[in-house]
Order: structure tokens, then C-alpha cells, then sequence
């Protein structure tokens, strides 16, 4: 959380990882409570991290029947967060070792996600998953990154929608 703050501090942009949830909220769903999450990525006030394994996870929920999204439009989504986001190469056998010391979300799917924000350098990981918020308060975590639900996020940043 520190990490955070002083970064706001700074003036420096934010470093986020967003997981699939929230890109789908915000490319697929627009949701409008996030409007003040999509104008900090739209006005280039943070810088948004993935990596090839969440974008596969990205290609998969994209096509979930659930959803009925055509396959061009698919496209689209996928394509517009690819362009704002910066691809982190696979994780190297250093960053695997040291991942695998970080704490364990017990969804194994989502554990993705804290190595990637942690590789990163986020300052924030953004999710509205109730087991990977739980990974906040554990060590290392709490001490080099928030992990925060968009709303919270906005809260903190003091642009929180209507």
C-alpha cells in the first residue's frame, strides 16, 4: 500500500493489473460505476500489465456462451486492451522461484494475477474477487502492493462516479 500512496504522491502514473473480471466490466460491460477507472487508463494516468497466460484467460471468458459475443466484436475487446496494455513476457525460472513464495489464492486460476502484479512492479492489482482481496493483508503483499476492488481504487483516488 505504500507503494501506492507515494506513487500518487509523485505524480507518477499508476501501474495496474487488472483482472479479467474488471477488464470485462469495463471494455465488455462498460459498466458506468467505473467511470472513474476507465478516465484514469483513458487519460493515460496509469499503465496497464499482462501477460500471456491472463490474456489467454481473456480470450476464454470472451467467448463464454453466456455472454454472446460475436466473434468479431470478440476481436475488438480483446484488441482494445491489448493496444493499452504492456504484454510482460512469460515469467523467467527466477521470477517462478520467487512466485512461487508468494502467498496462495485458493482459486489457482487467480494466482496468475498476483504473480503477474508482483512481477510488474503494480502498485496496484484491481479485482473484485473476494479470495484474491483476501491476499492483501498477507507478506509480502501488504507491503509492495494494493490489492483493491475498482471501487476502492476510485475511492482512493477521489473519482468515484455518480
Amino acid at each position: 500500500m505504500l507503494n501506492f500512496l507515494s506513487c500518487r504522491e509523485m505524480s507518477q502514473p499508476l501501474r495496474l493489473v487488472l483482472d479479467t473480471n474488471v477488464v470485462m466490466a469495463l471494455w465488455h460491460f462498460e459498466d458506468p460505476k467505473l467511470a472513474g477507472l476507465w478516465a484514469l487508463i483513458d487519460e493515460k494516468r496509469a499503465d496497464l500489465f499482462t501477460r500471456r497466460d491472463c490474456l489467454e484467460e481473456l480470450q476464454r471468458v470472451l467467448a463464454y456462451r453466456q455472454f454472446a459475443i460475436e466473434p468479431a466484436r470478440q476481436i475488438e475487446l480483446y484488441a482494445a486492451y491489448v493496444a493499452r496494455a504492456h504484454c510482460l513476457p512469460d515469467a523467467d525460472e527466477a521470477q517462478l522461484t520467487f512466485a512461487a513464495s508468494l502467498p496462495k489464492c485458493k482459486d489457482r486460476d487467480d494466482q496468475k494475477f498476483v504473480s503477474l502484479a508482483w512481477d510488474a512492479g503494480a502498485h496496484v492489482l484491481v479485482t473484485r474477487d473476494k479470495l484474491v482481496l483476501g491476499l492483501s493483508r498477507k507478506t509480502p503483499l501488504r507491503d509492495k502492493l494494493a490489492i483493491l476492488t475498482p471501487e476502492r481504487l476510485q475511492q482512493f483516488l477521489g473519482s468515484t462516479s455518480p
